[in-house]
């Protein structure tokens, strides 16, 4: 009874010991970054969850929020808040130089579709806006991963309405064409 355990316990033991098939198909990519190149720009953060199919081809959710984003240069301190916030689904094309587990390279392309988010407020509370508008996204970047489960990220990506809101808004900015670019750096883990 006692050897039995014990062939067990060994069993149980090398199971562990052995690597187990890497599924290096899901990422979640916590980040910090900026907005630049349309007159404003700020600090911004979010999270990109994505899943890799056979490691070339993706899909992912990408969310981020970034405040005190616009700033009307005619009219300084008009604007007491704003906030610009993105939700995007987008597809994902990379190359996993070194394959698709443990250290190794992965340049990308993305291209996808979302809302993007504005709302300004004044300090009267006179001038409120909040914006939802259709948009789009494009750019790239590349993933360095250290090992099976962990690597880091860097990301450039242009965004745009598609849509023109309606009606003035009292801040003297044109939403009409509104676009910027996002940089980014993140942690990103592999699962």
């Amino acid at each position: 009874m006692r050897l039995h355990k014990c062939v067990v316990l060994a069993a149980l033991a090398t199971t562990m010991l052995v690597p187990a098939r890497a599924q290096a198909d899901w990422l979640i990519t916590p980040f910090v970054g900026g907005n630049f190149g349309s007159d404003t720009g700020n600090f911004n953060m979010g999270a990109a969850v994505g899943y890799m199919f056979r490691g070339i081809f993706g899909v992912e959710l990408d969310l981020s929020l970034g405040r005190d984003f616009f700033e009307p240069e005619p009219n300084p301190g008009l604007v007491s808040d704003s906030r610009l916030g993105t939700v995007m689904g987008n597809l994902i094309v990379g190359i996993p130089v070194g394959g698709r587990a443990g250290a190794g390279f992965r340049p990308y392309a993305t291209i996808g579709f979302g809302v993007i988010q504005t709302k300004v407020d004044d300090p009267g509370g006179l001038f409120d806006l909040e914006n939802n508008e259709a948009g789009i996204n494009i750019g790239g970047g590349a993933m360095v991963f250290f090992g099976n489960h962990i690597g880091v990220r860097g990301d450039i990506r242009y965004f745009r309405n598609l849509t023109t809101p309606e009606g003035g808004n009292g801040f003297n900015l044109d939403f009409r064409g509104f676009d910027f670019w996002r940089g980014t750096a993140g942690v990103v883990f592999r699962f």
